[in-house]
């Protein structure tokens, strides 16, 4: 949209000067009207050409304001660099110009060119490389960067602990499109993906609850992640552009985002050097939800995602268990706790 306002003003700019020049009384009273078809004609294809090269540029945004004012900049130059070109095409063709007309056509060009330097910067990306020396100038973020959540973040509850512990000493961003991802969950006709939306949603409130937690529910529309499709390539744009870090326990998200030279924080990657959470000889209740892929073995899940496999436990899937843990296996893919059947869970047994 920005780009089309543009490109009406320049219209507009270039027809109020190009009016304004073949009225004028030097050019318009004088006898030949070399001058005036000169004027127009050198107006007209100088436009036509730097539209037409602006519309074949592959259309890269850049939402910075600064690149107006330094593609004007650039246009400024390059105007009085050409400047002597024209009267050099005048001289060496003998083309009989009085110096309004030829002051007219230096404004056109002017014009022109102070244009597409503004329309070619405004299609680059953010990182603006110099033709020499090669110099790649990087943003540079005041303050703590901050942390982007993803919805496997959220709903694994553990970085609001670690938020809480003040070990991450930095502001908590969820982006808008997160934020929609964690309500379809929440509304998935799946019960399992509901009650794992429903509570990263109760996560998340509390966490903007707490008097420690900075959250901030980022609502700001930004060309260059609305262009992207799917919520993870969304979540690499609004990190570059934010110059933050993506949090997540997602093992592929982390793996792009070291391809994509992201900065990423895996909790599992966190946890795996911290204490285990589940030792072995200690008892959990779990619900078997279906059968595993070795005999006798049924599978479970805790409230934060994280796999039960339960040995004994094949033919009592829908029913809640007190089982005690064998092992656990921790890696950036996710945990795993390993255990076997003891006996029905203790709730279950009452409501008989």
């Amino acid at each position: 949209m920005l780009i089309w306002i543009f490109r009406a003003i320049f219209f507009v700019v270039l027809l109020a000067v190009l009016i304004a020049n073949l009225s004028s009384d030097a050019i318009a009273g004088a006898m030949d009207k070399t001058n005036s078809w000169a004027v127009l004609w050198s107006a007209l294809g100088m436009a036509v050409f730097v539209l037409f090269l602006d519309i074949l540029t592959p259309k890269k945004k850049l939402s910075a304001l600064a690149g107006v004012f330094f593609g004007l900049l650039v246009g400024m130059l390059l105007s009085m660099a050409l400047a002597p070109a024209v009267t050099m095409i005048t001289e060496s063709y003998g083309i009989d110009l009085i110096p309004e007309s030829i002051k007219a056509i230096k404004w056109m060009m002017s014009i022109c060119i102070c244009y597409l330097t503004i329309s070619i910067v405004m299609r680059t990306k953010d990182d603006v490389r110099f033709v020499v020396p090669y110099v790649e100038f990087s943003k540079q973020s005041k303050g703590a960067r901050p942390l982007i959540f993803d919805t496997s973040a959220i709903i694994d509850g553990r970085v609001a602990d670690l938020c809480e512990s003040k070990l991450f000493d930095a502001p908590v961003v969820v982006p808008r499109f997160v934020l929609n991802e964690l309500q379809l969950i929440a509304d998935s006709a799946d019960k399992l993906k509901r009650t794992r939306g429903r509570r990263g949603l109760d996560i998340l409130h509390v966490m903007q609850s707490s008097s420690v937690i900075d959250v901030e529910i980022d609502d700001t529309v930004i060309p260059e992640v609305e262009e992207v499709k799917g919520v993870d390539q969304k979540l690499m744009m609004f990190a570059k552009s934010r110059d933050g870090r993506v949090v997540t326990t997602d093992y592929n998200l982390t793996k792009v985002a070291q391809v994509r030279e992201v900065d990423v924080i895996n909790i599992n990657d966190l946890a795996s050097s911290l204490k285990t959470v589940a030792l072995p000889g200690e008892t959990m209740d779990v619900r078997i939800i279906k059968p595993g892929e070795e005999a006798e073995q049924g599978i479970g899940y805790l409230s934060d995602g994280t796999m039960v496999v339960v040995e004994g436990a094949r033919d009592k899937i829908g029913r809640d268990l007190a089982i005690s843990i064998t092992s656990s296996l921790q890696t950036s893919a996710g945990k795993m706790i390993f255990g076997k059947f003891e006996k029905y869970a203790a709730r279950k047994e009452s409501g008989k």
